[in-house]
């Protein structure tokens, strides 16, 4: 491979002009599609499999026109203190915004509070159910506009009203804090590389991929149908290992050229060595987003699949545009005092940080060792309470109108009505529907953390019932958790005394169906991305105790990583601090997402650390030396890469979007935790304490692994023999 990359390289250094151009026009072409296109995002989720998304597809079939995923909105009304809402005016009031809504164009239905019975027993508090016959994407301004100007309608009329439900739902924001993380990263290249265009040559190429990435997922987002979350991840994954793979290749050309190489020559062996990382590094993210197709939940698959495609599309702006830029930066791309001196003035002089770091684990390794294991332990001692579950209403800042009319419902009504579960009859099959149905509700009710179950309603057919039960707990809770699976339980001795089967569905049982989902899916799913990662890692480093030690230290940092998410999103540690307004349960696509995410990306950083070590050790240098030599090559830039790669997950922190901030924030911790504590500290550690065992491989595996050279062993063998053959040094070569 570093063969072919090292010819990959000389090409486009060569035909840069035409490279760039081509990528140019790439772009152009992809943000030109974008402008024109208008798609939308997605709202609707599938959990294929699960009883709750049955249920969903028989309500879709039996009762049609019901919209049962359509934009709801509950519009809740508060007497003024000391009045009630059966007050003459304030009902007057009520009833006149509920006509004005329902004579909407895309409303279905909007109901008086007093005839359907939505009135607490104190006539204080009173909610109207809206529903539309469209997806919250789908609702125009103008039908937002009237619910908005029914609600300030009622509150110049002197009652409190607020509204709760999706309907005024909005694409998520990130915010200038994205464009601060990009700002840092450029600062950490400045710091870095010294010169102001090798700093913005990994800035403009991560640029140009995400453009391109971004780009076609708007294309293709109403095709396939892909969430409003989508295109941010795919920006946050595509930015951050777009900089990182850059720099590697950038820094290797330096070091190339102050080894006495000719440009030409420096960029086919920066491309054929740094860049075979690259490859090896984009893979092992590949892996893990795509793996989450095996979770079996369509927007899951897709967000990691656009993720990846982003990732794939980072690597080959980096293997072909970067070594185009560097010969149109020329020189430039050093720092004006080695343009001066010559490029072998870089590296002269003391040792570096990365040297003395190397050398100081050596002499400390199992201090260094049992510290890095204990604290990353102790960080993870929160992961042990994790509460999962999908975010509602309750997850919203305190002082949104959703979060309001959520508190107003459970003060007036119970915790419970905010989560509603629906109780699907299918009767089809049943004698006596109607006797079924009753069967059902008087079954319910005698359930435990029931507080109402409301009569059922049949569809045009009489076949099939819909039951609504108003648990007494709230809809995170864990007592409403138990109530789904209480009623699921009694299901099966319904349909066996009336033939009629019973199913649960409903936004609440989507999430607890989801939870379980992700839950059973969360083992496999590790098996096959660490397993495939790591015969992958067995190829790349020859090893068989290295990869075991990069999976074992992957998952050391996740689990902190996961420990840290718990403390600051469920139980507010320095929630303050990060700009969480509202604690609560972790977002059940957390855990298996931060397992992907972070298992590729703390992967980098052991492609790149460690297969410099390897390149030293096949070279002739002892275990020790190596582990030296690549703190020496390496640490430098890991530690910038790491740094850009948390500054870029940071940004995503000031995100509306709660799923969007978390998952920065995880990503941020875990990429700390990974390079900054597992990949610089544990892993020299373990290496030194291995020797030359780390590096040990059985004979029969040796034999059949394909041998990748991505330390460029037999690319430096063979530019050795043709400099011996030409008696020329290699870097005057052309």
């Amino acid at each position: 491979m570093a063969t072919m990359l090292y010819r990959l390289g000389r090409f486009a250094f060569r035909r840069r002009g035409l490279v760039a151009v081509l990528w140019i026009l790439v772009l152009a072409a992809a943000g030109g599609a974008a402008a024109t296109s208008s798609s939308t995002a997605s709202t609707t989720i599938s959990i294929p499999g699960t009883e709750a998304q049955q249920a969903f597809e028989l309500l879709e079939e039996r009762f049609p026109g019901s919209a049962p995923d359509g934009a709801t909105a509950r519009v809740v009304f508060q007497a003024p203190d000391g009045e009630k809402l059966t007050d003459p005016g304030n009902r007057a009031v009520v009833g006149d915004i509920v006509a004005d809504l329902a004579q909407g164009s895309q409303v279905q239905q909007a109901v008086d509070p007093f005839q359907a019975g939505t009135v607490n027993r104190d006539a204080t508090i009173a909610y109207t159910q809206v529903t539309y016959d469209g997806s919250a994407l789908d609702l125009t301004d103008g039908t937002r506009g009237a619910l908005e100007a029914a609600a300030d309608a009622g509150r110049d009329a002197g009652l409190t009203v607020e509204i709760g439900g999706d309907a005024l739902m909005t694409l998520p924001e990130t915010g200038a804090t994205e464009v601060i993380g990009v700002i840092i990263a450029a600062v950490v290249l400045l710091v870095t590389f010294g010169s102001l265009v090798a700093a913005g040559l990994p800035l403009a190429t991560a640029l140009v991929g995400v453009g391109i990435s971004v780009s076609v997922i708007t294309v293709l987002t109403q095709t396939l149908e892909l969430d409003s979350t989508t295109p941010i991840l795919a920006t946050m994954i595509g930015l951050a290992v777009g900089i990182d793979y850059s720099l590697f290749i950038v820094s290797r050309y330096r070091a190339e050229l102050a080894e006495g190489h000719a440009p030409l020559d420096a960029v086919g062996r920066a491309t054929g060595t740094a860049g075979s990382a690259v490859v090896f590094a984009g893979l092992t993210v590949v892996i893990a987003l795509a793996g989450l197709a095996v979770v079996n939940i369509p927007i899951l698959t897709k967000m990691g699949l656009a993720a990846a495609g982003a990732v794939v599309l980072a690597v080959l702006v980096a293997l072909t545009l970067i070594p185009a830029l560097i010969g149109l930066a020329g020189t430039r791309i050093l720092p004006r005092k080695q343009r001066k001196d010559g490029a072998t003035a870089e590296g002269a002089g003391r040792p570096g940080a990365g040297t003395r770091w190397a050398h100081f684990v050596l002499r400390h390794r199992v201090a260094v060792l049992l510290i890095g294991v204990a604290g990353l332990g102790v960080i993870a001692v929160p992961a042990t309470d994790l509460q999962l579950g999908l975010p509602d209403d309750s997850s919203k800042p305190v002082d949104t109108s959703q979060r309001r009319a959520y508190d107003l419902i459970a003060e007036g009504f119970g915790p419970g009505t905010n989560g509603p579960l629906v109780v699907t009859v299918d009767a089809r099959d049943s004698e006596d529907p109607q006797a079924a149905a009753e069967a059902t509700g008087a079954a319910l009710q005698k359930l435990d953390n029931v507080a109402a179950a409301t009569p059922a309603t049949f569809n045009q057919a009489g076949d099939t019932a819909m039951i609504t039960v108003i648990p007494l707990s709230a809809p995170s809770s864990v007592e409403t958790e138990d109530l789904v699976h209480a009623i699921r339980a009694e299901a099966g001795d319904i349909t066996d005394s009336t033939g009629a089967r019973v199913l649960v569905t409903g936004q609440t049982a989507m999430g607890i169906d989801v939870s379980q989902k992700l839950d059973d899916a969360l083992l496999p799913y590790l098996i096959l991305v660490v397993g495939l990662a790591f015969v992958l890692l067995v190829i790349v480093f020859r090893s068989v105790l290295v990869p075991l030690k990069a999976a074992l230290g992957f998952l050391l940092s996740v689990i902190a990583a996961l420990g840290a998410v718990v403390a600051v999103f469920q139980w507010g540690w320095l929630a303050d601090l990060f700009g969480v307004e509202q604690t609560g349960p972790i977002m059940s696509l957390m855990p298996i997402f931060l397992v992907g995410l972070v298992f590729g990306l703390a992967m980098d950083y052991e492609v790149f650390l460690v297969t410099r070590m390897r390149e030293a050790y096949v070279h002739g240098e002892s275990p020790q030396e190596s582990i030296v030599t690549g703190f020496r090559h390496g640490a430098r830039v890991v530690t910038a890469a790491a740094l850009i790669m948390i500054s870029v997950f940071a940004g995503f922190v000031g995100s509306s979007e709660s799923m969007i901030k978390m998952i920065g924030f995880g990503l941020a911790i875990a990429v700390l935790f990974d390079a900054f504590v597992v990949r610089m500290a544990i892993v020299p550690a373990v290496l030194a304490v291995l020797g030359k065992a780390a590096w040990w491989l059985p004979r029969p595996l040796d034999r059949v692994l394909p041998n990748v050279d991505v330390e460029g062993e037999r690319l430096q063998r063979r530019l050795a023999e043709v400099d011996e053959d030409t008696k020329e040094p290699v870097g005057s070569r052309s």
